[in-house]
């Protein structure tokens, strides 16, 4: 038994993270949760802004005046990335379930797809939201 103890290996040493580059596909996992996060904190904004645009046209009015600031711009379109971003990793985790496909190439194709369609949505959501349409 004392032989044992002293063939144990030495300290166990952490690993360098920054070495091993993440798939694609863990970035979108791990983008997935951080969306669903934001989506969370972001819900009491969300219902006061359902409440005040629907309360009465004063409020609306009001509603309106605080969206035209930039920084509120900046944080609705965070909220609409959230969104799109959960939406579509969720229809993908749903297609992946659905379908079986648990091969590699799939699953980072698939998480390509889900980044593109996102960010397109996003992009085009933006434009609508900075007026540039």
């Amino acid at each position: 038994m004392a032989d044992t103890l002293k063939q144990r290996p030495g300290p166990m040493r952490l690993i360098d993270a920054s070495k091993y580059p993440l798939p694609v596909a863990a970035k979108l996992s791990i983008l997935h949760r951080v969306s669903g996060v934001v989506m969370f904190v972001l819900l009491p904004f969300v219902i006061w802004m359902f409440d005040t645009s629907l309360s009465s046209e004063v409020s609306f009015e009001a509603f309106t005046s605080v969206l035209s600031s930039p920084l509120a711009k900046l944080v609705v379109l965070g909220l609409i990335w959230a969104y799109l971003h959960h939406f579509c990793a969720g229809v993908r985790h749903l297609w992946m379930d659905a379908t079986h496909s648990v091969t590699k190439e799939q699953g980072r194709s698939s998480a390509v797809v889900s980044f593109a369609v996102s960010l397109l949505l996003t992009v085009a959501l933006a434009a609508k939201l900075f007026g540039l349409f």
